[in-house]
């Protein structure tokens, strides 16, 4: 018995060690992983961070999506699969599947992926980055003061005199008392070589202090700003659902939808509210929003998640920001208010751009409102409405025109003046804006940085946003030229473009495919209840697919074409 005792303790002895030594090498394997990835990320380029990083997580949702079991026995193909994946991650909602198809597990699969791939999301992940980036040039700082700081002693007490001068913004002071002391050392000849050098370490670090007081400053406000945004995301995420739930609750008319639809009100609520303020604009249900069209308070919910998650996202950052330095932190929120530019987040603008912003927002809203009033009031997409429903229909529409692309109504419809100018409205960037400002240091740094480009030939190759967009159309009109001869009403050019604009604008909206509009009528068409790229050719769709990871990552080519000067 002893034997088998000593045996068990010694296995018993032997195991704990193992687990023990297995607990230190795991943890060890995911430090050095941790390193090696900030390593790679602190240093890496980021557009190439962004392109592996969208197209590695669509390919992680394509690998979900396509093992759940949809909701029907009909399964769609794997090149279907993958484009609702990447439209899903780059929040541009374009279909080639109907929603219904999907299970409830596979629309919480399509909901992670449109939260991770929205715009304020992956800033936010951005802005973390940046702020280790600084964290680490603040480390060195400090190191190389402690370094200098133990060559002597007396500069060591000099260090915290400086830095506490530092603190109470009185710099000019200090450089008195370090005159004072340079003369009272004077009288020491003995130590005059001494006094200099020190004299001198003093001068470097006072204003290496400052710097590093700013820079100091700068990451904390940047680390707050962090804060703030995941405060803005989830605050408003919280709101959303509750009342987009609260609402189907009470509303029998859209309790009724999802219950004929057989949709969880849980799942479709959590879905929407993502969607719309990621402006995605997938909605879970066939038809978008169509079959919502009369539930006008429902429509109103949506429209502050539109603009507060795209383009009034700036304008409100920044009010937040004011409202609470009012109370809290206001040192940090004072430096993200003034210095806009060291901070290095896009999102966060100065106050007159944001002011112009909101009036440009809303000024192109009023244009759209005006002219879809004028055009299409009574078109046959709003028919059966009221008046009061209509207005807010029209309004929903051109909300959702800039990035979103949730509709109320088929598009393929309205007058041809109203979708060229949807069309330009999903060109424009998000933050465009009537800017009559003239920033001459800004000019200067931008022309500074054109001379700079213009020696670069990898530079000067690369085209403007329109002209790729523009070679973009054409690749589809060939991959598709025999549709485009034998179905000329559904595969038109107009109908093409409005495909590859909304693509690249992050938008969703599509004319659709129509069995109606067949010049030669098939025998067994159907109406499906997705995009027009849903009857592309699968070459036209991975054209498509590369067009919206443009689209999302246009953003790194807004300077694009700069070379080329049109005289």
């Amino acid at each position: 018995m002893n034997i088998f005792y000593c045996f068990g303790k010694k296995l018993q002895h032997l195991c704990n060690t193992s687990c023990q030594k297995l607990t230190y090498l795991i943890k060890s394997i995911f430090f050095l992983a941790a390193c090696f990835c900030r390593f790679i990320l602190l240093r890496a380029n980021p557009l190439w961070i962004q392109i592996v990083y969208f197209i590695s997580i669509s390919i992680l949702g394509f690998g979900f999506l396509k093992v759940i079991k949809p909701l029907n026995q009909t399964k769609p193909k794997n090149l279907d699969l993958f484009f609702t994946s990447i439209s899903a991650t780059t929040v541009s909602s374009m279909s080639t599947v109907e929603m219904e198809t999907f299970s409830n597990p596979q629309l919480i699969i399509i909901t992670i992926l449109m939260f991770i791939g929205s715009e304020i999301f992956t800033s936010m992940v951005g802005l973390h980055f940046i702020r280790s980036r600084l964290k680490t040039d603040l480390d060195k700082i400090a190191s190389s003061h402690a370094r200098l700081a133990s060559l002597n002693p007396f500069i060591v007490d000099q260090i915290h005199l400086e830095l506490e001068m530092v603190t109470n913004e009185v710099h000019n002071k200090s450089h008195e008392s370090l005159h004072s002391i340079s003369h009272e050392s004077s009288h020491n000849k003995s130590h005059e070589s001494l006094h200099n050098k020190s004299h001198q370490s003093l001068h470097n670090i006072s204003h290496e202090s400052l710097s590093t007081t700013n820079e100091n400053l700068r990451y904390l406000s940047m680390k707050y700003l962090g804060y703030v945004v995941l405060g803005y995301i989830v605050i408003l995420h919280i709101t959303g659902v509750f009342g987009v739930t609260l609402y189907l609750e009470m509303i029998p008319s859209a309790k009724q939808v999802l219950k004929n639809k057989g949709l969880n009100i849980t799942t479709f609520s959590i879905f929407t509210i993502v969607s719309t303020f990621a402006n995605c604009g997938f909605v879970p249900t066939n038809e978008n929003m169509v079959v919502f069209r009369q539930n006008s308070g429902l429509l109103l919910m949506l429209i502050p998640q539109v603009l507060l998650g795209n383009t009034l996202y700036p304008a409100c950052l920044r009010f937040c920001i004011w409202v609470l330095g009012k109370f809290y932190k206001k040192k940090e929120c004072n430096y993200l208010l003034k210095h806009t530019e060291e901070v290095g987040y896009k999102h966060l603008l100065k106050g007159k751009h944001s002011v112009f912003l909101v009036a440009t927002v809303f000024g192109l809203i009023v244009v759209q409102v005006t002219l879809f009033c004028v055009m299409d009031w009574d078109s046959e997409g709003l028919k059966g409405l009221n008046n009061y429903e209509k207005l807010i229909g029209v309004l929903f529409q051109s909300v959702n025109s800039r990035h979103t692309g949730e509709s109320i109504v088929d598009i393929s419809i309205l007058s041809q003046a109203m979708l060229v100018l949807f069309v330009l409205m999903m060109y424009l960037p998000p933050y465009t804006s009537f800017l009559p400002i003239k920033d001459d240091m800004k000019n200067s740094k931008s022309n500074k940085r054109m001379k700079k480009r213009r020696g670069k030939v990898t530079e000067n190759l690369i085209l403007s946003q329109l002209s790729y967009l523009v070679i973009f159309i054409i690749l589809v009109c060939i991959t598709e030229r025999k549709k485009l001869k034998e179905d000329p009403l559904n595969f038109n050019v107009l109908n093409i473009v409005v495909e590859v604009i909304s693509a690249y604008g992050s938008v969703g909206f599509s004319t659709g495919y129509s069995c109606e509009r067949q010049l030669h009528p098939e025998a067994n068409c159907e109406n499906k209840w997705f995009g027009f790229v849903g009857k592309w050719s699968d070459e036209g769709k991975i054209i498509l697919i590369l067009v919206m990871l443009y689209g999302r990552l246009k953003k790194f080519n807004m300077d694009g074409g700069k070379p080329w000067k049109l005289l």
